[in-house]
């Protein structure tokens, strides 16, 4: 069975991209690119096409990301979540992927929900809405860094890879 941690690596590492890559396609092209296409009339097509789509593959890269890292981490999860001295690193950088996800299915996912219309909200609602998908999301994208650093450290210790 010694396919099964490359597997999960490999899709742990392949969701992780998916995931990361919406995360900042989100707040570099899409939310910059929604204000200009809002101004002239055009964001219709972004909003009915591209933002539910994009989304869909956003969460549930999240969760893939997620479930692969902890098979990764296999008995070592306990260890790591719990921050022990061998497993810090890679510790932290779970965490850190852990309140990314929690942001994305709590604070950003619903409240997009508002925003696209497919939810009924009033005006203000959708104004608060996209307050706090914006703030949630923009904190995804800082814990990225960090995140990405404490994953690829803690991955080349010698006990979180269970050498």
């Amino acid at each position: 069975m010694e396919f099964v941690p490359g597997i999960a690596r490999w899709f742990h590492v392949l969701a992780g991209i998916t995931w990361i890559g919406l995360l900042y396609y989100f707040n570099l092209v899409q939310v910059p690119a929604m204000k200009d296409a809002a101004a002239d009339g055009t964001a219709a097509g972004i909003s009915k096409h591209v933002a539910p789509r994009a989304l869909l593959w956003f969460r549930w890269a999240a969760v893939a990301t997620w479930i692969a890292g902890a098979a990764l981490l296999g008995p070592n999860f306990p260890a790591a979540f719990s921050l022990q001295p061998a497993y810090a690193g890679i510790g932290i950088g779970a965490w850190l992927g852990t309140i990314m996800l929690f942001n994305v299915w709590v604070l950003i996912w619903p409240n997009q929900k508002k925003i696209l219309g497919m939810v009924p909200a009033t005006d203000e609602v959708k104004a608060k809405a996209r307050r706090v998908a914006f703030l949630a999301s923009r904190t995804n994208t800082m814990l990225s860094i960090p995140m990405l650093f404490f994953m690829a450290n803690g991955l080349t210790h010698k006990a979180a890879i269970g050498l």
